[in-house]
């Protein structure tokens, strides 16, 4: 009891903290004279932050350091609360969306998930659409890692709480002596990539409105839009450019983005395999899809099918989920192929989901592995990646993730099929929702959304985004007896 006292103080802390978050909206609505949403966000503002205060004041006498299991509770608990919290303004500001659709668009924001139950998006308030991708670039890095540059101000400390919401290898990857420090940094370069997105999408050709929103949404892999037709809407192969080349960035571990710019040492990116791998598998894709659907007949010349083929596919594999065309018409292994890849390509520390590349290689050399043992029982083998020596302990981990992985996709797929919905539309839904990546086939293609989904099917995709944001082991491991013994 104690210790979950103690867990419901800093995350009080947290609460308080993103009651702030509800500025931004707020001046945006100012700004554009928009006065009635502006009873939304301040309604949220003080749910966050009068929740924060009083939890705080309730468990002061609880206060203390984590331990790395009270960190996974707090991560799973900061997501889900955080979601509902978050969910006022849209609530408030959209007559007739239901909680059930409120928390969904929630969750596919902090999720990065992009995938949408709304209509008219063009039509929506600045500020609303302000506030969708301002929840998706702050849960690109993750709302537990920025917390933690703050809560050594509140008297906490920050280590065990980052290494259970960091994402993939940053949580090893200390680039400063202090790990406030450390997550300062990421934010810093999350943040400044952000602003050179920014931009770059008005040099070519976006609103400033525009650019802001997308850039929010492009470094956090999120792909929510201002428009219906996502980045069709603007029909500009230069936006398409600049988006696949920040969409690529932002699938690339930030630590190395990070030692890049500090070194000004660019070969960082060529000797790290992640990198490299996506790159290979990214780029070839695009070729291959491009040569495919020209032969299929799909477009009517090369240059068409090249472009389009190269932002989704690009779009996919990082997990960003925009789209440019529907790409739901095209013959099936196109899109099949696109949603594979958005399994494999996010580098772990970058702001994609789904497998990531480094257990993909992981299980590729395993694999190899296993299969040069049999040959040769008697041989040592050790696992390399880059020239290092992975120790068994991660390869045992990386299996059993996978394992979840899958056993997730399966179970959840087949409660979207009890329920009624056809097979493509409920895989395709479930891949898109633990990848992060938004937009399916079918009824949940990129040329419609999710708002079709009944109430189950709603909260079975919400489910899917949670589970793929926070890595699937964060929140399992919470149901094990270990757990909760002393």
């Amino acid at each position: 009891m104690r210790s979950l006292l103690g867990v419901l103080n800093i995350f009080g802390s947290l609460l308080a903290w993103f009651a702030l978050f509800f500025l931004l909206p707020i001046a945006t609505a100012l700004f554009y004279g928009e006065l009635a949403p502006l009873r939304g966000f301040v309604a949220g503002a003080v749910i966050a932050a009068a929740g924060g205060l009083l939890l705080q004041l309730a468990t002061r006498r609880y206060r203390y350091d984590l331990k790395p299991r009270d960190a996974y509770l707090l991560v799973t608990l900061s997501w889900l609360t955080i979601a509902a919290v978050a969910t006022t303004p849209l609530m408030i500001d959209l007559p007739g969306l239901s909680f059930t659709k409120a928390y969904f668009e929630a969750m596919s924001g902090l999720s990065t998930t992009g995938a949408t139950v709304l209509n008219g998006l063009d039509r929506l308030p600045h500020s609303v659409n302000l506030w969708r991708h301002s929840l998706s670039w702050l849960g690109g890095m993750g709302i537990i890692v920025l917390a933690v540059a703050v809560l050594p101000l509140l008297g906490v400390g920050g280590m065990q709480l980052y290494r259970a919401g960091a994402p993939g290898a940053v949580k090893d990857a200390k680039l400063a002596p202090r790990i406030t420090e450390t997550a300062k940094t990421l934010w810093f370069v999350y943040a400044g990539l952000t602003a050179a997105c920014a931009l770059a999408l008005w040099a070519a050709g976006m609103s400033v409105f525009d650019a802001i929103c997308h850039a929010l949404s492009t470094l956090a892999l999120g792909g929510f839009s201002t428009h219906d037709a996502s980045i069709g809407y603007f029909n500009s192969p230069m936006i398409e450019f600049v988006l696949m080349i920040f969409m690529l960035i932002a699938a690339m571990n930030f630590a190395t983005h990070f030692i890049a710019l500090r070194k000004g040492d660019f070969s960082v990116y060529r000797r790290d395999p992640e990198a490299r791998w996506m790159l290979l598998l990214v780029l070839g894709s695009c070729i291959l899809i491009a040569v495919f659907i020209q032969l299929k007949g799909v477009y009517g010349n090369t240059l068409q099918s090249l472009r389009y083929a190269s932002f989704n596919v690009i779009s996919l594999a990082t997990d960003s989920g925009f789209v440019n065309t529907d790409y739901g018409r095209w013959p099936v292994f196109a899109p099949m192929w696109m949603l594979f890849l958005s399994c494999l390509c996010a580098n772990t520390g970058s702001t994609g989901g789904g497998i990531r590349m480094f257990r993909s290689l992981i299980l590729i050399k395993q694999s190899l592995r296993e299969m040069f043992t049999l040959v040769h029982p008697q041989a040592v083998a050790p696992l390399k990646i880059s020239g290092q020596v992975v120790p068994n302990g991660v390869v045992y981990s990386v299996l059993a993730f996978i394992f979840l992985y899958f056993i997730t996709i399966a179970v959840l797929t087949f409660a979207l099929l009890i329920s009624g919905l056809d097979s493509m539309s409920s895989f395709s839904a479930i891949i898109a929702c633990i990848n992060n990546v938004g937009p399916g086939l079918h009824e949940v293609g990129p040329a419609s959304n999710y708002s079709g989904l009944t109430d189950f099917q709603s909260w079975t995709c919400i489910a899917a985004m949670f589970l793929g944001r926070i890595e699937i082991i964060t929140f399992a491991v919470l149901f094990t007896p270990t757990f909760w013994r002393k």
